[in-house]
């Protein structure tokens, strides 16, 4: 199914609001907000769901014995997971960077840890480098910000990462 802009705005929205709730139910505990890089507009695909639980167990293997609570969504927009760990933000920011950079699909995860404000913590204050793009070795956002790829070059390199990984199981 096809998101238009204004579904993945108000979905974005949402997230957002349940970040907050999430905050106040768990202020003294730091929060991981999981989603699935899928460029274009159809986020909800066979391709998205292996992600999101590739993803989602690397979560619960690598928090193993930190998870408070974990919060899973299957929406139209996309996955989502939300998870309350006793680790401190530093410690949770780099076992979600290391996720990021070690897991086979890891480059599809987007995986924050958010501050008290809700505010990210960026990469680079735990000391690893920014993201890099899943075609070239550009910083992600650079890529992004270009557009220096097309969709569909985008598209089939998540697919080959994907089937790699099937294959794999």
């Amino acid at each position: 199914m096809e998101i238009t802009l204004d579904k993945l705005l108000a979905s974005r929205d949402r997230r957002v609001e349940m970040q907050q709730q999430l905050r106040e139910k768990y202020p003294n505990l730091t929060l991981v907000c999981l989603t699935v890089i899928m460029p274009g507009n159809v986020k909800r695909n066979l391709s998205s769901l292996i992600a999101s639980h590739a993803a989602i167990n690397a979560l619960i293997e690598r928090f193993s014995g930190n998870i408070v609570d974990i919060i899973t969504r299957d929406l139209e927009t996309g996955y989502e997971a939300f998870l309350i760990t006793d680790l401190s933000q530093r410690d949770a920011k780099i076992i979600a960077c290391d996720i990021e950079d070690s897991h086979q699909l890891g480059r599809l995860f987007d995986i924050d840890i958010l501050d008290n404000d809700g505010v990210p913590v960026k990469r680079d204050t735990v000391g690893y480098s920014p993201r890099r793009c899943l075609m070239c070795d550009n910083e992600a956002r650079y890529c992004m910000r270009n557009r220096t790829h097309t969709p569909q070059e985008l598209n089939a390199q998540i697919q080959m990462m994907i089937d790699s990984y099937v294959q794999q199981l």
